[in-house]
């Protein structure tokens, strides 16, 4: 078997004496889609945090790509990355969050275009040719000059997902991408990243969208508590949960 592209190991987060994320372990292979589900407050985006070091776990660690997310290993302990480290780590990581998180006074192709330029990645050329193609890919072609206040909710995520691709990650994480919008917006949002997941895009993906998680999930993984009590194909998960918690929370929802 081929290595992970995501290997999680005893990864834990406390904020004062709450336990939010306990004891994780999780592997997600190149090309899958891993949906973690589950009650809020059950850890799900604190752990999603944790996987590009926006959250930084008080023990375990993750690894993408074979590098350790915030750290380097040396004389058999792990030792904290300078800033400028993790910011190129985490260039390799596209992650859209609840909230949109345009820059208002950026037009939608220099959102997308300021991440690469930032980088020194590409020319300003280049950059602008690749945005022009992502915004195609997201359903926006012809908008690259309107600002996100013309947009309506779920075309600005769109542009969200655009400008996290601008920086050709290696895996996407997903913040409950669709619950700040209107449920009329839903929909559009979710082909885009059902189109992601079928072009072969390693996705971690926090969501309450259950049908999203039927049709692409690879993996459902269920938490409660902070732990991982619950995971395998979704036709297994949704059909027999094993566990008593997924069970309920599964019953609501389905």
């Amino acid at each position: 078997m081929t290595r992970p592209l995501v290997r999680i190991r005893g990864l834990r987060k406390s904020f004062g004496s709450n336990v939010v994320v306990d004891d994780v372990d999780l592997d997600v292979r190149e090309g899958e889609v891993a949906v973690l589900l589950g009650p809020s407050g059950a850890g799900k985006s604190t752990l999603l945090r944790c996987v590009n070091h926006l959250e930084k776990p008080d023990a375990g660690f993750v690894e993408v790509g074979g590098e350790i997310i915030g750290y380097r290993y040396a004389h058999q302990r792990l030792h904290e990355l300078r800033p400028s480290a993790i910011t190129r780590q985490r260039s390799r990581i596209g992650m859209v969050f609840q909230q949109f998180n345009l820059f208002p006074h950026l037009t939608v192709l220099d959102n997308i275009v300021e991440g690469p330029l930032a980088a020194g990645r590409l020319s300003k050329k280049e950059a602008t040719g690749r945005a022009e193609e992502l915004l195609a890919r997201v359903g926006l072609a012809g908008r690259a000059q309107a600002y996100p206040r013309q947009l309506s909710g779920g075309q600005q995520q769109r542009v969200a997902i655009a400008r996290a691709l601008a920086m050709e990650p290696r895996l996407m994480l997903f913040d409950e991408p669709t619950s700040a919008l209107d449920p009329e917006l839903v929909g559009e949002v979710l082909g885009v990243m059902k189109d992601l997941a079928a072009s072969g895009m390693t996705m971690l993906v926090v969501t309450h969208e259950i049908g999203f998680a039927r049709e692409v999930a690879d993996t459902v993984v269920f938490l409660d508590g902070g732990r991982i009590v619950e995971s395998g194909p979704p036709a297994e998960v949704f059909a027999n949960p094993r566990h008593d918690r997924a069970r309920v929370f599964l019953s609501a929802v389905l």
